[in-house]
This record gives C-alpha cells, structure tokens and sequence, in this order.
C-alpha cells in the first residue's frame, strides 16, 4: 500500500512519528508482518470556521494496509448480495478515512465523536433529501462547545456502503415508492454493509483506551466501537435538518432501531 511514496519520505514520516502502523488492537506495529494493520498519518493542522470563529483542528488520515491483489480477490467474491464480502471489500479498497480532531481532543477525559458516514450527495451538495449534512455541521459545534472531541469520518461509506453509482439508483426507487433499505435490497445489496472497525481501533489508539461520548443515534455504531474494544460512556442523541423532503428517510431509520423522536 502506498508504495508509490519515496522511501525517504516514508522513513523521514516515520521518523518524525507521523506516519505509524497499529495493529488490530490499536498498538503500534514496527513493521506490519501480514496481519492486517493501519496506517496513520498526523496530526496534520487544519484551520477551519465553526460558528464564524476560526479553530485550528488536527487532521488524522487512516487507511487499511492492503495489496491490490487482496483487493481484487474479495471483488471477485462480491456477488449475490454477499454482505460479509461487502464488508471487507468498503476495508480493502483502499478508502482514506478521517480523525478531525478539536482543541482539547486528546485531553479530554470522555470526548464527545461523532463517526460520520459519507454523504456526497448530503455533506458536499446540500441535499436535503436526508440529514447527513446539517449533522456533521452540528457535529463540529457540538464537540467546539464541548471543549474537546472529533470528527470521524468514513468516506467508504456512501449509500451506507454501496457507493455513490447505486446510492443514486436507490434515489429513482425510493421516488417510486421504496423506502431506503427496502432500495438497497431491491439491488440485490445489502441494506447496510457499514463497518466501523478501523475507526474503533485509530480511536482506540488515540484515547489509550479512554471511553468516549458518542454523538448518534444509531446504536449499531456503539456496538461496533465497543465490540473492537472502544469504550463508550453513553450515547449523545442529536435530531437536526428534518423537513418534509427526508420525513419518509427519517422514519424508516426509526423503523430500524435509530433513537428518532417518535412524533416526526
């Protein structure tokens, strides 16, 4: 993975500490021996504006350690709506995810993280059709008024993980009537083949073990961070950027266990 990086620069990064290996367990790796492993490269600055107000944020880039070949193996497993193929194709395809990290992340005795699926269509074009986007900015001022968390960000996860392509199919079907996970399957995909494994260990990593307040209403992510060994001292439930457009989208996800106030 990433041999196209001079060795110089790979070994200067090293060096210099940012750039390591972890382990599945978080630990760091002097050199990955097969097993799977990510890499970790920062904190990289990144000012950014929340609420008019200038912040310096730290930016982590991670990424599953793969070969091509590996890469090209679990694809040609991925058929017939196989979604435990699914899940190791979103880790193996080679996906850059994020830690952006506030002032005071790394400090804080139970940070407030927010693990953010992808939403092109939500984050970058505005669509209100659901409420990714209103989310992760809600996201940003939450943990800025918390004194200390993060942004996760899982750029895999489009479509709750069937990429964008089939993510817009699913729109033309839920205006025929389909709801968002009934669309999914009509596509001979899985309603949900997220996997918040690799943002539990980088987490892990970063907090030593620390528990986290976890901003969502999805239990399922819980259960993931907890399940590979990061602790989450409670669930934070947020609702914002509801409207009649994504009223439908909001229920279903009730439907599907998200703790969703029950009178939208």
């Amino acid at each position: 993975m990433f041999a196209y990086i001079d060795a110089d620069i790979r070994r200067k990064l090293e060096n210099d500490h940012r750039l390591v290996n972890l382990d599945r367990f978080g630990q760091l790796l002097d050199e990955p021996n097969g097993e799977p492993s990510i890499s970790l490269l920062g904190p990289i600055p990144m000012p950014r504006l929340v609420g008019g107000v200038e912040y310096v944020f730290h930016w982590y880039a991670f990424v599953r350690r793969t070969q091509l070949q590996q890469v090209l193996s679990v694809a040609s497993q991925a058929h017939g709506g196989a979604e435990e193929c699914f899940r190791e194709l979103i880790q193996a395809n080679m996906s850059v995810n994020s830690v952006i990290a506030s002032p005071g992340f790394l400090e804080a005795e139970q940070p407030l993280v927010r693990v953010h699926s992808c939403c092109m269509t939500g984050d970058i074009f505005g669509s209100m059709r659901c409420e990714c986007g209103p989310q992760l900015d809600t996201a940003f001022e939450r943990i800025i008024d918390e004194g200390g968390g993060a942004v996760v960000y899982m750029s895999g996860h489009e479509g709750r993980g069937i990429g964008l392509w089939a993510k817009a199919i699913t729109y033309l079907l839920q205006d025929d009537g389909q709801d968002t996970y009934q669309a999914n399957r009509s596509l001979g995909l899985p309603e949900d083949s997220r996997d918040f494994t690799d943002a539990a260990v980088v987490l892990r990593h970063l907090l030593g073990g620390r528990p986290l307040r976890l901003l969502s209403n999805n239990p399922i992510k819980r259960e993931q961070l907890e399940d590979n060994g990061q602790p989450v001292a409670e669930m934070v439930h947020f609702t914002t950027g509801v409207c009649d457009h994504n009223l439908r989208y909001m229920r279903s996800k009730r439907s599907k266990g998200h703790i969703l106030p029950q009178d939208l």
